[in-house]
């Protein structure tokens, strides 16, 4: 069993456990660098990037996040999380940080405001495919992506899952859904457990 830790500085903390552990994780609230040491893997959760990063810092957690990224950590970011595993950001706040590691480009907000938040099948490309109804929230889209990172589900051709290595990343929420094929995928795909 993975012990998976779910950054739990903003966002939707409770949902990733919740969904970790019905995919039968180990899986805990990582809130320091103590908690951090212990993870198999790591999920940074929808919220608000900045708010994010900035928590990071102020926790000291942001260059060890950024280190266990580079030492293969395997991580999933959603939503917000997508766009601070990207090492490039478009419509970025001024000085807002990114970990990086995951080489795409996005661009916050791409779908809109919250007011133009939509639910929408997307096909989603895997050792067995399958069909995911996806929750996005002022979420963001992946622009460019490098040539090692694979595009697993996109809508109107903007890829919305994307991964690289260690590092996966969906534009929306599968945690505030009752379907728990995202995190399983992460499980046994990425994390191995």
């Amino acid at each position: 069993m993975s012990s998976i830790g779910v950054l739990a500085l903003q966002g939707d903390v409770a949902e990733h456990l919740r969904a970790l552990d019905e995919c039968g994780a180990k899986s805990f609230p990582v809130k320091d660098l103590a908690d951090l040491e212990k993870c198999d893997g790591l999920v940074i959760p929808g919220g608000e990037s900045t708010t994010i990063s900035k928590l990071a810092r102020t926790f000291e957690l942001f260059d060890p996040i950024r280190r266990k990224i580079e030492a293969g950590l395997p991580i999933y970011g959603s939503c917000a999380g997508m766009i601070l595993l990207a090492d490039r950001v478009n419509d970025a706040m001024v000085g807002q940080e990114t970990f990086g590691g995951l080489d795409v480009t996005v661009r916050r907000n791409a779908f809109g405001r919250q007011v133009d938040s939509f639910e929408s099948e997307v096909d989603f490309k895997s050792a067995k495919p399958f069909t995911f109804h996806a929750v996005f929230i002022r979420a963001p889209w992946v622009e460019e992506i490098g040539k090692n990172v694979s595009v697993l589900a996109s809508v109107d051709g903007h890829p919305v899952a994307v991964r690289e290595g260690n590092l996966f990343a969906t534009s929306f929420h599968p945690e505030l859904t009752s379907d728990g094929r995202i995190h399983r995928y992460f499980l046994e795909e990425v994390v191995k457990q």
